[in-house]
C-alpha cells in the first residue's frame, strides 16, 4: 500500500524547517533559475529538495524514495544528481573553506593544541572509499584494496571535523599518497612561496628549537616538513608511545 497525500506531506514537513532557517536552502527553493535543468520542473521544488534531503540524511535508497514520494526511480536519480550540484553551487564556497591566512591557519593550530594536546597541527588528512558501481569499461580500474569498486574522497579537517579542503573523483585503485602527491594541497604546503600563507615556524614550549606548522596523518602517507606521521619502530620509547598517541587522537 502506497502512502497516501498526508504522508507524503509530513514527510516533506520534516525538512521544510530546515528549508524556512537556512538561508541557502531557501535561496535554492525560492530561485527557479538555480533548479532549472530538465527533470526538475516535473515536481515542485520543495519535493526535489526533501527527496534529496532525506536521501543525503538517512540513506534512503530510491526504491524506497519512489515508493514514500510516488516518484518513478529513474527521477528519483535525476533529481538527486539536479539537486546536490544545486546544493553544492550554494554552499560549497561557504562549507569547504581552506585558509589563506597565517592568522587562519594560528587558529586551527591554537585549536588542535587546546582539544588534542597536539602543537603546531594545522589539519588531519585522511582519504575515504566511496562505494560506486563499477563504472562501464573501466575494467578493474575502480575496484579498491578491499575488494570493492569506489571512489575516493580526500579531506583535510580542522580539530573539529569540519572540512577545509577535499578532493574526490580519483579511481578506487589510487592509493592515499599518490593522491596526496598529485594534489594542489601538497603542491601549497610544499610551496618555497609558502603562497598557503602558513605561520613561520616558531619554538615549542621549553624548547629553543624552532618547529614548523604542519598538518597529520596516517602512515599511507610519506613524511616530510610539512606532514607528520606515527613512528613505525620496534622497541618504542615511553615518549614515542605518547607522541603516536597523541598523533592519532589528533587525525
Amino acid at each position: 500500500m502506497h502512502p497516501d497525500s498526508e504522508e507524503i506531506a509530513q514527510l516533506i514537513e520534516e525538512h521544510e524547517d530546515v528549508m524556512e532557517e537556512d538561508e541557502g536552502f531557501s535561496d535554492i527553493r525560492d530561485d527557479p533559475t538555480v533548479l532549472d535543468l530538465g527533470v526538475l520542473h516535473t515536481a515542485p521544488v520543495n519535493i526535489n529538495l526533501s527527496i534529496t534531503l532525506r536521501h543525503l540524511a538517512c540513506g534512503d535508497n530510491y526504491p524506497s524514495l519512489s515508493y514514500n514520494f510516488r516518484v518513478a526511480p529513474n527521477t528519483i536519480s535525476l533529481i538527486i544528481n539536479e539537486v546536490c550540484d544545486a546544493i553544492k553551487a550554494e554552499f560549497a564556497a561557504e562549507v569547504i573553506q581552506c585558509p589563506t591566512t597565517t592568522e587562519e591557519w594560528t587558529a586551527i593550530a591554537e585549536q588542535f593544541e587546546k582539544r588534542w594536546q597536539f602543537p603546531h597541527c594545522c589539519g588531519a588528512l585522511d582519504g575515504k572509499h566511496v562505494a560506486v558501481t563499477c563504472p562501464w569499461n573501466t575494467g578493474s580500474e575502480y575496484r579498491n584494496y578491499k575488494g570493492f569498486f569506489s571512489i575516493v574522497l580526500m579531506a583535510l579537517v580542522d580539530a573539529d571535523y569540519k572540512f577545509l579542503w577535499i578532493d574526490v573523483g580519483s579511481d578506487g585503485s589510487s592509493n592515499d599518497a599518490s593522491i596526496y602527491n598529485g594534489s594542489e594541497l601538497k603542491e601549497g604546503l610544499e610551496s618555497p612561496n609558502n603562497i598557503f600563507n602558513l605561520p613561520e615556524e616558531k619554538s615549542l614550549p621549553g624548547d629553543d628549537v624552532p618547529v614548523p606548522y604542519y598538518i597529520v596523518g596516517d602512515n599511507a602517507f610519506g613524511i616530510n616538513k610539512s606532514l607528520m606521521n606515527p613512528f613505525l619502530i620496534r622497541n618504542m620509547e615511553h615518549h614515542d608511545r605518547i607522541f603516536n598517541y597523541r598523533l592519532s587522537r589528533a587525525r
